[in-house]
Parts: structure tokens; sequence; C-alpha cells
């Protein structure tokens, strides 16, 4: 969601160097205009002391004795800007809660708002987002052409990173196994993305035929086979934007975080956010999801209504008229009424 702020400041006449970690290395080497620094996150975030100080030590002598006309760090966390300080720019920007111009305001798309700040552009009226800048440097899909009707990608893991597993965003698995199956018995191929963290769900589909990609690819390799699909479901995990990045349909499905801030916004793309009603919706800060055990927003989220708005995407595709970008949300309308119901049977009891 930061490329294409840093696009417009290549177009701008800015060569780009951007410091890396190993999980998003390959997606930025895809864009031939970016030279990667790469460093690793894991060891500067959660090794020992040791390990912490030779890594930063060979970031500093390889950034030190340059000097920027600009030095972005956008993260809140104060551990990157401490990597930053000693980095010498004409002009430093970080992201930074307590002020208006450096953070990323809620209920915004994130691409505008660091396309925002970065470009310090005017805080004023604005129709149009920015769109997602694709790599210009992909492989073909190493997943041929299937022999079915249509083939459509599913992400039932993902929603971690380097720190922190947030569960709390992920759709139900049981969710997923049921959509798989309605796909495949209409004789569609379903494809399996993820990471190599995400085997734990390889169980829950064995007795279903569907193409396991799970752990096998590199991210531009997601976005590659992305395009060989006609369409891809997935909750707000890594997957999701890189689906945005393709050419396939796109449904994403949401709970604790807002679609209007995650949602790729581009044509025939759909975010369905659950929780219509809920008190608690959205639980995300920024940082922090709340410490929920029954993930309620999401089980809203029926498998019927992904399906129904996967077909009006592919339907609308088929006849190649233009769908932009929309968020829906659950009918709870009998939901409501059952609930009235029950009230008024509640109240009449002595």
């Amino acid at each position: 969601m930061a490329i294409p702020a840093v696009y417009a400041l290549y177009q701008q006449g800015f060569d780009i160097e951007w410091v890396s970690g190993k999980a998003t290395r390959s997606l930025l080497e895809s864009y031939t205009w970016i030279k990667v620094i790469p460093v690793d996150d894991k060891a500067i975030l959660l090794g020992g002391l040791g390990k912490r100080i030779s890594n930063i030590a060979r970031l500093w002598r390889r950034l030190c004795p340059r000097k920027y006309d600009l030095c972005a760090t956008l993260y809140y966390d104060r551990r990157f800007h401490l990597l930053a300080l000693p980095i010498r720019a004409r002009k430093k920007v970080a992201l930074c809660r307590e002020s208006r111009a450096s953070a990323l305001l809620p209920g915004r798309h994130h691409a505008d708002e660091y396309s925002r700040v970065l470009l310090e552009t005017a805080d004023a009226c604005k129709e149009e987002s920015v769109l997602p800048v694709r790599p210009d440097c992909l492989m073909p899909s190493p997943l041929p052409a299937g022999k079915f009707p249509r083939r459509i990608a599913i992400v039932p893991g993902g929603a971690s990173n380097v720190l922190t597993q947030q569960i709390v965003r992920r759709w139900p698995i049981e969710n997923y196994v049921g959509l798989a199956r309605d796909l495949l018995n209409r004789g569609w191929e379903v494809v399996l993305l993820g990471g190599a963290d995400d085997n734990w769900v390889k169980p829950y589909f064995s007795d279903l035929t569907v193409t396991d990609c799970i752990g096998t690819l590199s991210l531009p390799e997601v976005i590659s086979v992305c395009d060989t699909c006609d369409g891809v479901v997935s909750h707000d995990t890594g997957p999701l934007h890189l689906a945005g990045l393709s050419q396939a349909s796109l449904v994403g499905i949401f709970g604790p975080t807002d679609p209007s801030s995650f949602l790729p916004r581009r044509p025939f793309v759909v975010g369905i956010w659950g929780g219509q009603g809920f008190a608690c919706r959205p639980c995300y800060d920024g940082r922090n999801f709340a410490p929920c055990h029954f993930n309620g927003c999401m089980h809203q989220v029926s498998p019927e209504l992904v399906l129904r708005e996967l077909d009006r995407l592919l339907t609308a595709r088929s006849q190649q008229t233009p769908v932009p970008w929309r968020v829906v949300f659950p009918d709870v309308t009998s939901q409501m009424t059952a609930n009235s119901e029950l009230i008024s049977l509640t109240a009449q009891k002595p």
C-alpha cells in the first residue's frame, strides 16, 4: 500500500532505495525501479542482543556513508525510528500518532494516507484514490492454465507477521472448506494460497480435490498465479493485497479491520464487512486487536454471501460490464427481527 506513493517519487526523478526484510524482498525486487537493501528483520526485532547489534551495525555501515534527499520511516514503532536515527538526509519523515500530518487517519485507505504523508500533499477534498501499482517484472505463472470452466483461489490461513499471529482477522476455516466444496461441485478448480506457516490448513481440505500451492510460491508468483484465476477469496491478509495487484476478481472478507482502509481499490473488487450491528467493530486500533475469543464479526459472513458476491463479479466481467470497488454488508434484518421477538417474549414473562 506504500508502493504508489514511492512510485510517485520515482516519477519525480528520485532514485529509490528500500530497506526490506525477507518476507517482502521478492515482491519489491519485482519492481525494476526499486533498489532493495535486505535486512534480517527477525534478528533485529526478535534476536539476542549480539544478533541485534551486528545486524543493525551492518545496515548502518551500508546507509550512513550516503546522504539522502529523504529518509522515510513508515512505521509507528519507535524501534524503526531509532534505526533511522543516524541516517543522513535533508528531510526525514516518520509516522507519528501525535501529529495529524504524519498519522494514517482512520477510515481512509492506507495507500492514500501513505501518499499524503510521504509526498506531503494537502489534506484537502479528494474524490479518487490512488491506484495499485503493479510490478513491472513478473515471471510467468508456475501454475499452468487449467482444464476447468473456472479457477478460484482461496486464502484460508495467513493473518500473521514477524511479531504476532492476528487470528481474529481470519474467516473461519470451516467456511473456506464449505466454499471450496460448493465451487468443486460446480466443476471448478480451487487453488489454495498461503505461506509456509499455513501448512496447518491442509488437513481441513484433505478430502477435497484442490490444487495446493501453500508454501510453494514467492510473493511475485502469487500475483502471477492470481492472474490465471477468475477470482480470489481472502480475508484481510497479505495475499489479499497481492491479489489486488493481479487481474483477478477479488472478494475480501473483513471484520475487526475496516475495509475502507485496506481493501484494494481497483475495479472488480468487493469487500464484505462482517459484524453489522456490532458495537465492537472495528476493534483494530492500528497496533492491536481486542482480545476476542469468538470472532463473531467474521462468523457473520456466510459462504453463501461470499459465493453470491463472487458470482456477481464473475458475471459482470464475462459481460464486460465495468464494476468499481465497493463494500457490502451481511443482511442481518432477519436476525434482528428474531432478536426483537426474543426480547418481546422475555419481557412478557412474569
